[in-house]
């Protein structure tokens, strides 16, 4: 059994206040709505798990009436930090569940190609994720003013999500994230405590974050290439 969870209990903070991206509507519906109905859309993933700020389960129910997102579902209430709303998300999945992958909620446009790699991948190595090239040139600086060393580009690849794995291993790895009270902000850091590989996985299409205001038109004018593409 394959499972996602769908992680949509951040205050994206980026976007001003008092405002949710994930409820921003961009090309028909909120943003969230796009994300849940790829997965719900997957022909490999079988339950969906979001875990959403306590509060916002009316909210998201109501998501899924309105839209049809009739895949085996259910909310649980994220944490403090992003690890701890992965980590709820983990405790509640289905005994069956063997591998899983960890979304973004908002991050709409990831493709069902990309879905189906990601788990191939992490079947095989136990763990992978969605990447892309990095195309811009990247400078590091010591004091945030002045050129310090040039980056090799080349070597650098921007991770996305979904982060796929075997479940066994990322809940071994994010247990040792717990014990060493670290802080991380991706799930395959986790990975490197317990020294566990992790599968690079490129992306052909792009799968980009609303982070801010300025990320709606883009994401909108792809959301429609993709409904078009589907017809």
């Amino acid at each position: 059994m394959n499972s996602v969870i769908i992680v949509a209990a951040g205050k994206g903070t980026r976007m001003g206040a008092n405002v949710d991206k994930l409820f921003l509507e961009v090309a028909g519906r909120p943003v969230v709505a796009h994300t849940w109905q790829r997965f719900n859309d997957a022909p490999c993933i079988d339950e969906i798990i979001l875990v959403v700020r306590d509060g916002m389960q009316n909210a998201f129910a109501e998501l899924a009436l309105q839209f049809k997102l009739t895949k085996p579902n259910r909310f649980v209430i994220g944490g403090d930090e992003r690890q701890d709303s992965v980590w709820s998300g983990l405790v509640s999945l289905s005994p069956s569940t063997k591998l899983v992958a960890i979304q973004d909620g908002a991050r709409p446009c990831t493709t069902l190609e990309l879905i189906a790699a990601t788990l191939d991948a992490a079947r095989e190595t136990g763990a992978a994720v969605a990447a892309q090239l990095v195309t811009d040139t990247i400078k590091e600086t010591s004091d945030g003013n002045t050129i310090s060393i040039n980056v090799d580009r080349s070597r650098l690849r921007a991770v996305q999500t979904p982060q796929t794995f075997r479940v066994d291993v990322i809940r071994r790895a994010l247990a040792e994230v717990r014990t060493r009270n670290l802080h991380i902000t991706d799930d395959t850091a986790a990975c490197e405590l317990i020294g566990q590989p992790v599968r690079l996985v490129m992306s052909a299409a792009p799968n980009p974050k609303v982070t801010t205001p300025a990320d709606l038109p883009y994401i909108g004018l792809l959301l429609a290439q993709m409904a078009q593409a589907s017809c």
